[in-house]
């Protein structure tokens, strides 16, 4: 059934559209500083960015840190979001739960499914990153942006690779959240606004001082600590919490998921 799911989501035209869409506005904005050869000053702007001017092999991780805040997660929201509730609106799921196949199967495999989209959607905006960055932006190599000591080519890509992984992890509360809201509705587009509106919540009250108590629970609060893997010596305290946090918001809402999915009359 996994496997099923898998190829079903690499044949959709959809799933390269959106990532092609989401691998657009980092590629501009190599383009653009290569033209233009301005940054952003240090300190401002997404992560990296006031760096690969010097050394666009660090472009990959500016380019995650521009597409994590919103973009990717609506990715993720929308491909989650359809998985079970779009069955149910095609008229479909009522005919795949006929064949002998559970539906703590389906719902893991619809999961698997959208785990493996959002990873594949961060290689590819890395990747690209890479290529643009190396051709397109600075070529001296640089010393961690962040902590300003000298890094070596091979931890470089040690740590970029961490930074892929924990881009990936992020979106797992985003996965299961908006496929927890999948079961509830047979509108996909509910689902996904749903889940978005979540978010969006989580992100302005990272803003107010008023929410300080709640903000380290918050699901936004730890996305952009890869930025500590670059630090010498690595910072791990927030990229655990942010592996922990995940994994709480994914057990509760991948709980709460199977519990309705297992008792749901499903009638389309």
């Amino acid at each position: 059934m996994i496997v099923v799911e898998l190829v079903k989501m690499l044949r959709r035209p959809r799933t390269w559209v959106t990532i092609a869409l989401l691998d657009s506005l980092p590629t501009l904005v190599a383009v653009l500083l290569s033209l233009t050869d301005l940054g952003p000053r240090p300190g401002t702007g997404p992560a990296f960015l006031s760096a690969v001017l010097s050394d666009g092999t660090l472009f990959p991780l500016a380019a995650l840190a521009i597409v994590l805040p919103l973009f990717l997660p609506v990715a993720v929201a929308v491909v989650a979001g359809d998985s079970i509730a779009g069955e149910a609106q095609a008229g479909t799921l009522r005919y795949v739960l006929t064949r002998p196949v559970g539906r703590t199967r389906l719902l893991v495999a619809k999961l698997v499914s959208v785990v493996a989209f959002a990873l594949i959607a961060v290689l590819v905006v890395a990747g690209t990153a890479y290529v643009t960055g190396s051709v397109l932006l600075g070529d001296q190599p640089l010393a961690s942006s962040v902590s300003g000591s000298t890094l070596t080519s091979a931890q470089v890509a040690e740590r970029t690779m961490l930074s892929i992984g924990y881009v990936t992890l992020s979106m797992l509360g985003v996965a299961a959240l908006a496929l927890l809201l999948s079961t509830v509705t047979d509108s996909p587009l509910g689902a996904t606004l749903g889940a978005l509106a979540f978010l969006i919540a989580s992100s302005l009250l990272l803003t107010l001082d008023a929410a300080t108590a709640l903000q380290p629970y918050l699901p936004t609060r730890y996305w952009l600590a890869f930025v500590d893997l670059f630090r010498d010596p690595i910072l791990w305290r927030d990229v655990v919490r942010g592996i922990a946090l995940q994994g709480v918001y994914v057990g509760v809402f991948l709980g709460a998921a199977w519990a309705n999915f297992t008792t749901k009359d499903v009638k389309s």
